[in-house]
Formats: C-alpha cells, structure tokens, sequence
C-alpha cells in the first residue's frame, strides 16, 4: 500500500462545512491520513494569477499523491496540468464550462484544455443537472482529456446546496489503496 498525500482544492466561496470536501478532509484526517486543505486566497473574490502561483507552491511544498479539485479549483488545475510535476491521481469534480459567464471570474474564462491532465489516472465527476456546466460540455471535456467520468443524477454543482455535505463514494475513492484505509471500516 502506499502512503498517499491529499491536497483539497476549493472552488469559488471556498468549500466550508457542510461542503463534502471539509468532510472528506475531515475522515481522511482520522485516520492519520497526510492531508492539505488550504484556503486559497480570497476565495469569494479569486484572482487567476494568484490562484496559480498558490497551487504551484501547494504542490511543490506539499508533494501531493493524490489532488481533488472542485469546480474553480478544476479549471486553474487545467491552467497548470502541463506545468507541473504528475501527481499519482487527480479528481475533478463538477468543473465549470470553459465559457462561464460570471462577471467575477471572467479571468478565468476561456481556458484552454491541457493535453495532459497531469496524473497517472484521473477521474471527472459531473452532475446531469449543473448549472455550470451541461452533459455535452462535459462529455468533450472527457473525450479531449481521456479520462473517466462519473455521472452523477440531479446532484447540482455537487456542494453541500446541493446535499453533497457528505458523500461516501469519494471517501471511498480516496482510500482505495492507500495505507489509511482502516481494517473493520
């Protein structure tokens, strides 16, 4: 089993309790997990520049093996894929469409996609019913990317708005083979 290393990357507002992933932070943590959740600055009103030069230090300081992105978090990840050292397994969940209008973030839109994602084995997890991001959107994303994705059904953005506070099948996903994975769990 190896010894994995999580980095939580929030989206927009950030990813505060009830959200899924302080929870997530929180499981892999009772368990001696290794795991960096930080607050990415200013989460309500992010700056692209900023966001990169954050994840870029995250990264090389932390030395992740495995990264879960959230929306927002998901297309700085694509910004940076190719710059970067590859991490061992990447989750992007509910990633916004690259042509998101919200006046806020209008820096971080469009991107470009990576050819690369960056990891070993990658996961996109999107809902049927985003908001931010359509089926067909999504799908193109996965074809450009190669990687696998999840569909999950009337499950919104994927936040706790949308009752994603916690969520099993990432715990789930976290743990599979790594060394935190509790006996009689």
């Amino acid at each position: 089993m190896r010894r994995d290393r999580f980095l939580i990357l929030h989206g927009w507002g950030g990813s505060d309790y009830p959200h899924w992933q302080s929870w997530l932070a929180g499981e892999l943590a009772k368990d001696y997990g290794v795991v960096a959740f930080p607050l990415i600055q200013h989460p309500h009103h992010p700056n692209k520049a900023k966001w990169i030069k954050q994840f870029k230090r995250w990264l090389e300081e932390f030395r992740p093996t495995t990264v879960i992105c959230h929306s927002l978090a998901c297309s700085v990840w694509m910004s940076i894929a190719e710059e970067i050292e590859e991490v061992e397994r990447l989750l992007l969940v509910a990633p916004p469409s690259r042509q998101t209008k919200i006046d806020l973030l209008k820096q971080f839109f469009p991107h470009e996609l990576p050819k690369s994602l960056g990891a070993k084995e990658a996961v996109m997890v999107v809902s049927s019913d985003d908001p931010y991001l359509s089926l067909d959107e999504a799908r193109e994303y996965q074809r450009h990317l190669g990687c696998q994705m999840l569909i999950l059904q009337n499950a919104g953005h994927i936040n706790a708005q949308s009752g994603y506070g916690e969520w099993p099948w990432v715990l789930e996903w976290a743990k599979r083979d790594s060394s935190i994975v509790s006996e009689g769990r």
